[in-house]
C-alpha cells in the first residue's frame, strides 16, 4: 500500500511540475544577476573596470538578498555562463529549437 501511495505522489508532483513548466513558471530561487546587471557589467568591464570594482555598484533587485550586493563570484558565474551562449550561439539555438520540438510532441493528443 505504501509502493502504490508513492507512485501516485510521484505522479502528482510530476504532473504539477509540467504543469507548470508549461505556464512557463519554474522552481528554485530569482536568478541573483539580472539581464541588467550583467549588461552593466558587460559595458563596464569593456571600459577596463575589474569586477571586483563593478561589484559595490551592483545591487541586487529582488529575492532573499533584495537590497544586498551580489558576490564576486556570483558574477563571475554569469559572465561564464554568458561567455558560454556567446561562444556557440548556434547550439544553443539548436538546444531551443529541439525543446520547441519535444514540447509540441507533448501537447500532441495521443
Amino acid at each position: 500500500m505504501a509502493e502504490t501511495e508513492r507512485e501516485n505522489l510521484r505522479e502528482s508532483t510530476l504532473e504539477g511540475l509540467e504543469t507548470a513548466a508549461r505556464k512557463g513558471k519554474y522552481g528554485g530561487r530569482p536568478p541573483v544577476i539580472t539581464d541588467d546587471m550583467l549588461h552593466t557589467v558587460l559595458r563596464r568591464k569593456a571600459l577596463g573596470e575589474s569586477v571586483e570594482q563593478i561589484q559595490p555598484d551592483l545591487i541586487i533587485p529582488t529575492g532573499k538578498r533584495k537590497g544586498q550586493n551580489p558576490s564576486v563570484a556570483s558574477i563571475y558565474r554569469a559572465l561564464a555562463e554568458h561567455e558560454k551562449t556567446q561562444v556557440y550561439p548556434e547550439a544553443l539555438q539548436t538546444a531551443h529549437a529541439d525543446f520547441a520540438v519535444l514540447q509540441q510532441c507533448d501537447r500532441s493528443p495521443v
